[in-house]
């Protein structure tokens, strides 16, 4: 599905009907990766689960916008198109950063937030990129020129995330709009508020995180006082595709506390 936002097409797909979820995948890929991930976890009725692709990414296009406040405008008249009233919103890294844009913009449109391996305006302190695990088999089922871009995103590495890698993140990194998402990135820093957001909220965040690390994570715990946090040991920013299991266990929680008691 697609709607049209100015001069902006954004291409969207979504799943069963309920309380709606909106979730924004990270820079680079499209909406196939966090679809992936959380289609595994998200349990299968009560939830209307919206996957956009970003703008330069997949089939959405860029006209227009020429920095990231741009982006969190126009996911907050995404959100209103939806025609669903507030949404639970999740990011990963770099759509993390966006969902904390619109949770401090459009703070009544947003029931609860969950940020999966926050990108912020800059990263503190990153760990090196340490292997944790890596299995024989491991490389079986991927081509010579995806194994590059597998090693440099996941520390756990079997046939199974090999896999996911394979189907699910590989192919968006070939539809990226180099130009216009170099726009958008030129104005970078996203306005994240300087108050509390008050809904439920979740942080994960990877200790072996070579990207943007961990420390970050646990300071955003002063900006939402209802915040669980999780840092989580052998995973990195490829986490929700390293932990499924354990993301499934914290993302049940908040579910819980962000959905509507009356539902």
């Amino acid at each position: 599905m697609e709607c049209r936002i100015n001069e902006v097409v954004v291409h969207y797909v979504e799943h069963g009907v309920g309380v709606p979820l909106v979730a924004l995948h990270g820079a680079g890929v499209d909406h196939r990766e966090i679809e992936a991930a959380l289609e595994a976890i998200v349990p299968d009725t009560g939830y209307r689960r919206i996957y956009p692709d970003l703008p330069g990414m997949g089939l959405s296009t860029t006209g227009g916008l020429t920095c990231n406040d741009d982006v969190v405008m126009l996911l907050g008249d995404f959100i209103d198109r939806l025609g669903a009233g507030p949404v639970m919103l999740l990011g990963h890294s770099y759509g993390a950063y966006l969902a904390r844009g619109v949770a401090a913009r459009r703070p009544d449109t947003v029931l609860g937030l969950a940020l999966l391996c926050p990108v912020a305006e800059r990263s503190g302190s990153v760990p090196g990129h340490d292997v944790v695990r890596e299995d024989a088999d491991a490389y079986d089922e991927l081509e010579p020129a995806q194994r590059a871009g597998f090693e440099e995103y996941f520390v756990l590495r079997t046939r199974a995330t090999a896999r996911r890698y394979r189907d699910r993140v590989a192919p968006g990194t070939a539809l990226v709009d180099e130009a216009g998402l170099g726009r958008i990135f030129a104005g970078w820093t996203v306005d994240v508020g300087s108050t509390s957001f008050s809904a439920p909220t979740l942080v994960v965040a990877g200790r072996r995180d070579a990207v943007v690390g961990y420390a970050d994570a646990a300071e955003l715990l002063e900006r939402y006082p209802h915040a669980t946090l999780a840092v989580v040991e052998d995973a990195g920013h490829a986490l929700m595709h390293e932990r499924p299991e354990l993301l499934a266990a914290l993302f049940g929680d908040w579910l819980d506390r962000a959905r509507p008691k009356d539902d």
